[in-house]
């Protein structure tokens, strides 16, 4: 294993998935600073952190990268090999890496909204900080097309709007000065394993990912082949095209929606010892501003009110959303509604007020 990995390491050619990894992402914008690469040991990120790996090396710049790895601390032994396989194989690239462990049983357990939320939550969480500590600019994720498939196809069977039809975005806030990035999301997986197997790279196999316990597994090795052989050939390309189209709807429709919040929407700050830092009490949305406005516009409002208070938006789904959008329009004459996160929103004469409960 380790004899093929140094042997790849001495390629002097460019390999068509950097190049394409360099068209995703150039690194002209992202040389000259330090960059964190999230790497778990799978075929993805052992892919990206290679391809990313070989353009920094010929690409040069000031910055440095990173790697960082979260051992979930869920299959014993296997975890903690996966650990060192990564901090080993950084060695021989020469790239410093940080490895850090948690008990995400026990984490989801105080969470109480399940393993996947709690490892999602972990795996940020650690990211941001690992970031924060390098002051790196970028952190770089492995998701590829084959994600943004399984994902768009999930949210589908659960129930979503059109912003979850967008899937997974190409690059995100991580903290006030870290982006994260996703520089495979147009990549397929067939071309993961092919770039991997043409430059003698191995990578590590998760037991559990073929575990169809998992929803997301039971969508990879179960629903999507039937789709794919009995209804329509082509669902992968058809699902992606839908999340293109729903990301350039979504777009204009937010877009509407800031310059509405820049007009009608007020974000109240206070020191009150129940608040987080750079949390919001009180919103205040002007109601008239939305009388004309269609609900969709009317509910994205209120969700980037909700957002540019610092609150979460997990618990809030359409359901809830609504419920604004009619308080906004006069048309639920309830004398308040109360929120997941402990808002409590009423409507004020021409206001709708959303504030934290407990608070004057």
């Amino acid at each position: 294993m380790v004899g093929t990995t140094v042997r790849a390491m001495s390629q002097s050619t460019i390999h068509p998935f950097e190049d394409r990894f360099e068209q995703a992402w150039p690194a002209l914008g992202w040389r000259d600073t330090h960059v964190v690469l999230a790497i778990s040991g799978g075929a993805d990120s052992v892919a990206m952190l290679r391809a990313a790996e070989v353009v920094k090396r010929r690409r040069g710049g000031n910055g440095k990268l990173f790697v960082a790895h979260l051992n979930h601390s869920l299959r014993g032994c296997e975890s903690d090999a996966d650990a060192e396989w990564i901090a080993d194989l950084c060695r021989q690239l020469g790239i410093p890496s940080e490895i850090g462990k948690c008990d995400l049983a026990a984490i989801a357990e105080n969470q109480g909204d399940g393993m996947e939320a709690a490892a999602r939550t972990a795996r940020y969480d650690f990211l941001r900080h690992a970031a924060e500590r390098v002051g790196a600019r970028y952190v770089a994720v492995a998701h590829t097309a084959d994600d943004q498939i399984e994902t768009v196809l999930h949210r589908i069977l659960r129930g979503t709007a059109i912003a979850g039809l967008c899937g997974i975005p190409r690059s995100r806030p991580l903290a006030r000065s870290v982006s994260l990035i996703r520089p495979l999301l147009n990549a397929r997986r067939r071309e993961v394993l092919e770039y991997l197997e043409a430059i003698g790279q191995s990578f590590r196999t998760d037991n559990s990912n073929a575990d169809t316990r998992w929803t997301r597994n039971r969508l990879r090795h179960e629903l999507l082949p039937t789709l794919r052989d009995v209804y329509n050939a082509d669902i992968d390309a058809a699902l992606l095209r839908l999340a293109a189209q729903a990301s350039e709807s979504q777009k204009l429709i937010a877009h509407t929606a800031s310059q509405l919040a820049i007009e009608c929407v007020t974000i109240e700050y206070g020191t009150a010892p129940e608040v987080e830092p750079r949390q919001a009490i009180r919103v205040r949305i002007d109601a008239e501003c939305l009388t004309n406005q269609p609900p969709l516009i009317a509910r994205e409002v209120c969700k980037t009110a909700w957002e540019s208070a610092g609150w979460r938006l997990q618990a809030m789904g359409f359901e809830q959303w609504q419920q604004l959008a009619e308080f906004a329009a006069g048309e639920n004459t309830s004398p308040a509604v109360h929120l997941p996160g402990g808002v409590r929103a009423r409507r004020d004469g021409r206001h709708l007020i959303l504030q934290i409960c407990g608070l004057p």
